[in-house]
C-alpha cells in the first residue's frame, strides 16, 4: 500500500504528463560524478541516462510508450462500476486519481471504451484485477491477474477495454501494464488479430536468491514466454524483443547478462527506494537507458523493489503518430482517418462502446475464427 506522499507525488507527476509539461528537468537520485576514473568512465558508458517517467513511459524504438495503471477500486456495483460516488469527476476524461481511483474515458464502468487502433500492436500485462475485451472483428475476453494479451491492431481494430469491478463485498484493486510495440512497414497493414498468454504459460520463477522474475516476452535466465504474433517484430528471435519484469527482495541483488550489441535497452523502476544499477541509486519511477552489450550490477537495500525492462532492436523506420494511428508517413495516417471514418474498420457489433461480460464469467477469450478458450 502506497503511503501518502507517494500518492501525492504519482498524482502531481500524472498532472505534469497529462498537460504535456515536460519532465526532463526532473530531479533524480545519484548523479555522475566529473571525475573522469576508468571504473567511473565505465559506468557512465554502461548507464546512457536517467530520466523521471511521467504517465506514459518514454521508451526506445521498437517500442512507442508504456502506461502503468494502479487504482484501488472500491466494491462494485450491480453494473460493475465502483459502489460510490462519481460526482466531482470529469466523467468520460477522468485521470486524476481521487479517493485512489480513476474512471478514465469511462462513465459508468472504469476503462476505455471503444476505439481504434492501426499500425502497431498492444501488450496488456495485468498484475491484478480484471479487463474485458471487446473488438470490432468480434473477438472478446476478460482477463487479469498475471495474464498477458497481445493485440496486433495492423491494417485496423476497433477495441474496448474496460476495468470491470466484480467483487460487491470486497474491494477491487487493479494494476496493469499496456505497452505499445510499433510494427514495421511491411507488417503495419496485416490483417488484426489477438492472442492470449495466459498466467500459467508465462514463466514466473525465482531467478536468484530474493529475486523473482516473469518473462513476459523473450527469453531470459533459459525460460522462454510464449511465441509471439508471427506479424510482430518480436516473432524473429534475432530482433532480441523482451519485456522482463523483476521483483527483488531487500537486500538481493544479481547481474542482468548482456544481450548483443545494438540492442535498445530500459528499466523502468515503477517501485523502490533504496535500488542500485551500477552502484547508482535509482529513484521510484525513474527509467535508466543502458548499454545492451554489458552486463548490469543490480543491488537492492532495504526495501523491496520492482522494475520492468523493456529491449528490442530497433525498427529504424519514420513513425508518425497521430492519436491511435502510428504510421510512416503523414498521407498513411489521413488514409487510416479516411478507412475508420468510411466503416469504422468492420463496425462496432457490441449492445455498446464500453461493454462488459456478465459477472459470473470467468476468464476466457473469443476469436474472431470462433475459437474459444477458458480459464478456471
Amino acid at each position: 500500500m502506497e503511503n501518502k506522499d507517494n500518492n501525492e507525488r504519482r498524482n502531481f507527476l500524472n498532472r505534469l504528463a497529462l498537460s504535456g509539461a515536460a519532465l526532463a528537468s526532473a530531479p533524480f537520485l545519484g548523479s555522475f560524478s566529473t571525475n573522469n576514473t576508468g571504473e567511473n568512465k565505465q559506468k557512465m558508458e554502461t548507464i546512457k541516462s536517467i530520466k523521471a517517467m511521467g504517465f506514459q513511459w518514454q521508451t526506445q524504438d521498437p517500442f512507442l510508450f508504456c502506461v502503468h495503471h494502479e487504482d484501488n477500486y472500491p466494491e462494485g456495483n450491480d453494473k460493475m462500476g465502483p459502489a460510490a460516488s462519481l460526482s466531482g469527476r470529469q466523467l468520460g476524461s477522468d485521470f486524476q486519481i481521487k479517493d485512489g481511483w480513476r474512471m478514465y474515458h469511462g462513465k459508468s464502468v472504469p476503462g476505455f471504451p471503444g476505439h481504434p487502433h492501426r499500425g502497431f500492436e498492444t501488450l496488456t500485462v495485468v498484475r491484478k484485477g480484471s479487463v474485458d475485451h471487446s473488438d470490432s472483428a468480434g473477438g472478446a475476453g476478460r482477463y487479469g491477474d498475471g495474464d498477458l494479451q497481445w493485440m496486433t491492431a495492423g491494417k485496423g481494430l476497433m477495441h474496448a477495454e474496460m476495468f470491470p469491478l466484480i467483487h460487491r463485498e470486497k474491494k477491487n484493486p487493479l494494476e496493469l501494464f499496456q505497452i505499445w510495440l510499433n510494427l514495421p512497414r511491411s507488417k503495419k497493414m496485416a490483417p488484426p488479430d489477438y492472442k492470449m498468454f495466459w498466467n500459467e504459460e508465462i514463466p514466473k520463477f525465482n531467478a536468484f536468491e530474493g529475486v523473482k522474475v516473469e518473462v513476459l516476452v523473450g527469453s531470459l535466465f533459459g525460460k522462454s514466454a510464449p511465441i509471439s504474433p508471427p506479424n510482430s517484430w518480436a516473432y524473429d528471435p534475432n530482433n532480441f524483443v523482451g519485456v522482463y519484469n523483476f521483483h527483488l527482495e531487500p537486500k538481493a541483488s544479481f547481474v542482468l547478462p548482456k544481450t548483443e550489441k545494438g540492442i535498445n535497452r530500459s528499466l523502468y523502476v515503477y517501485n523502490a527506494s533504496t535500488l542500485q544499477i551500477e552502484n547508482k541509486l535509482i529513484a521510484d519511477y525513474h527509467s535508466v537507458e543502458v548499454e545492451s552489450n554489458r552486463d548490469l550490477s543490480i543491488i537492492n537495500g532495504e526495501t523491496p523493489a520492482k522494475f520492468l525492462v523493456l529491449q528490442g532492436r530497433p525498427i529504424n523506420e519514420p513513425v508518425v503518430q497521430h492519436g491511435p494511428f502510428v504510421m510512416n508517413s503523414r498521407q498513411e495516417i489521413q488514409e487510416a482517418f479516411q478507412d475508420y471514418q468510411r466503416d469504422q474498420f468492420g463496425g462496432w457489433p457490441w449492445p455498446s462502446y464500453d461493454h462488459v461480460h456478465p459477472r459470473t464469467l470467468g476468464r476466457f477469450a473469443k476469436y474472431p475464427d470462433g475459437r474459444e478458450e477458458k480459464k478456471s
